[in-house]
């Protein structure tokens, strides 16, 4: 169980790098106005995630119930923060005028989440869920 939560994280991890990526490359770092994604947020995501990722590999090598607990719950406010993000990107997709109307002078109209791939954030939000439920079985050592 522990392995299959390794290769969703790290397929998970690879899907959110991608939209990271993106955003970064779309300007989202200017974006300070409400209704976008904004850096604390984006940055927090990724930051909990990639050290939850780490101390799951730890885990991994170790079989230290302790960092296994610690990961899931680092992996929770991970998925809370993701579907904040993802909260936003939907009311975005919604309401097309409403994010012109949002742009602060300097500011790109159409928010730099808005060029995420569909199909990467389905991707992305699948392999998520699929990897919180495969830690918490890791961790309650269901199937060990």
């Amino acid at each position: 169980m522990a392995l299959a939560a390794l290769v969703t994280w790290v397929l998970t991890a690879g899907g959110g790098f991608l939209l990271l990526s993106t955003w970064l490359g779309r300007d989202g770092m200017r974006q300070r106005e409400r209704g976008r994604i904004r850096p604390p947020l984006i940055f927090g995501h990724f930051l909990l995630a990639a050290a939850g990722l780490v101390l799951w590999i730890v885990y991994v090598a170790t079989d230290s119930d302790t960092l296994a607990w610690i990961a899931f719950g680092m992996l929770a406010v991970v998925a809370a923060l993701g579907f904040t993000m993802f909260g936003v990107w939907v009311k975005q997709r919604q309401s097309p005028a409403a994010r012109a109307a949002v742009a602060a002078p300097g500011e790109p109209a159409e928010p730099a989440e808005q060029h995420f791939p569909v199909a990467i954030v389905a991707l992305h939000g699948v392999a998520a869920f699929v990897t919180l439920v495969l830690v918490l079985l890791a961790a309650l050592e269901v199937g060990d």
